[in-house]
């Protein structure tokens, strides 16, 4: 496999840099003090055609690969981590989810304004009692003539608040298990839809984070996506491992910011005079970092180029989310040990970085979930690489 980047893909890092410095950078500390979620940034992003570089053309996208996809939210992801995963929650999951299974007069109907992101999607599985395990989800959906009426809540859902488009999967058969969940679109607007409590969080502040309440909410069946039954296998499954290979570029992008920062603090900053670089204890973390993050992009290129191929690549995806997380996770920690006392407080970006690189290990499969995945198909399949 060929990891180089196209000139194309360069184009969109540059690009992306520019604007990340001079768009994100001197805001992200405030938007994350204030728990501010920038809505404005999100749609400048959508009017420069970032968020719909791996859409259809035909629904005003520009028909780009998966990595090219995954270099926007890694790029996002680098300055700020709660842009960058709110971008990915709309074009992997809300909006992905829509792409990849919805009819074609559905696609017409939502995808344009959502690739421009002239309207945020959100992504509707997660409930306060079922998280890995989405077969216990409760949220029901009982038909009633032309209409399904849903009842239950979703939790942590980004862009929960704010978007007008959300992907709800709800049970429509209580007697299947994952055969009996469905997916429906749902627009903001609709009687019945309305969100709970205010999600306190130790990071991703700047990022929308919300409960999702349904109460006797009804929607066309003409909003049903696919068939009745098939919202889990096959749509949210391949969703989530879509969803995956985005979060590895969501939590490299985490881990390069700790690296970059910290290798720039190292230079810099002086103990017994001369700068802290020049110390090896130094000089391992950040080898180790490097490291770390290279072979967790590696992975995420091998599953982007496995997706694009129509190859499986499932197991790969969740190989490269669990590395990239694990990676941000331990980078981000060697960021604060390397700045010191100030890498614990507020003055230097990376006490953000670390508190934001958590959700990682938690969102889209857990790391533990992930090893289960990853081990179950090497003894499915064989363990072969």
């Amino acid at each position: 496999m060929n990891f180089d980047l196209t000139d194309e893909q360069r184009q969109i890092r540059e690009t992306l840099t520019a604007f990340a410095e001079r768009e994100i950078k001197p805001h992200s500390a405030k938007w994350d003090r204030e728990e501010h979620f920038p809505r404005e940034v999100v749609e400048k992003l959508g009017a420069l055609g970032f968020l719909g570089v791996a859409f259809p053309t035909a629904y005003g996208g520009a028909g780009a690969d998966t990595l090219s996809q995954v270099l926007v939210v890694e790029g996002i992801s680098r300055y700020d981590a709660s842009i960058g995963l709110s971008c990915a929650a709309h074009m992997s999951l809300g909006s992905g989810h829509i792409a990849l299974f919805a009819s074609e007069e559905q696609k017409a109907r939502y995808l344009p304004d959502l690739v421009s992101a002239k309207k945020l999607a959100a992504w509707c599985l997660t409930e306060p009692d079922s998280g890995s395990d989405a077969a216990a989800l409760r949220t029901s959906a009982v038909r009633d003539g032309d209409h399904y009426v849903i009842n239950g809540s979703k939790l942590f859902i980004t862009n929960g608040n704010v978007a007008e488009v959300l992907v709800v999967m709800a049970r429509t058969d209580a007697t299947r298990g994952h055969d009996g969940i469905s997916a429906f679109i749902v627009e903001r607007g609709s009687p019945g839809l309305s969100n709970g409590r205010k999600i306190e969080k130790l990071g991703m502040r700047a990022s929308d984070t919300a409960e999702v309440i349904f109460d006797n909410l009804r929607v066309p069946v003409s909003n049903l996506i696919g068939e009745p039954g098939r919202g889990f296998r096959p749509q949210t499954v391949s969703v989530l491992e879509g969803g995956r290979i985005g979060i590895a570029g969501f939590a490299a992008g985490i881990a390069r910011g700790a690296l970059e920062d910290s290798a720039a603090y190292a230079r810099e900053r002086k103990q017994f005079g001369k700068p802290i670089a020049d110390f090896q204890a130094i000089q391992w973390m950040l080898a180790d970092m490097a490291t770390r993050i290279d072979a967790a992009w590696m992975l995420t290129c091998r599953a982007a180029q496995l997706r694009d191929a129509r190859r499986p690549f499932g197991r790969e995806a969740a190989m490269a989310k669990l590395c990239a997380s694990e990676a941000a996770m331990w980078s981000t920690i060697k960021a604060v040990q390397i700045h010191g006392g100030y890498g614990y407080v507020t003055d230097f970006p990376v006490e953000r970085y670390m508190r934001d690189a958590k959700i990682a290990e938690i969102g889209e499969g857990t790391s533990e979930i992930l090893r289960m995945i990853i081990a179950k198909s090497l003894l499915r399949d064989g363990a072969t690489l």
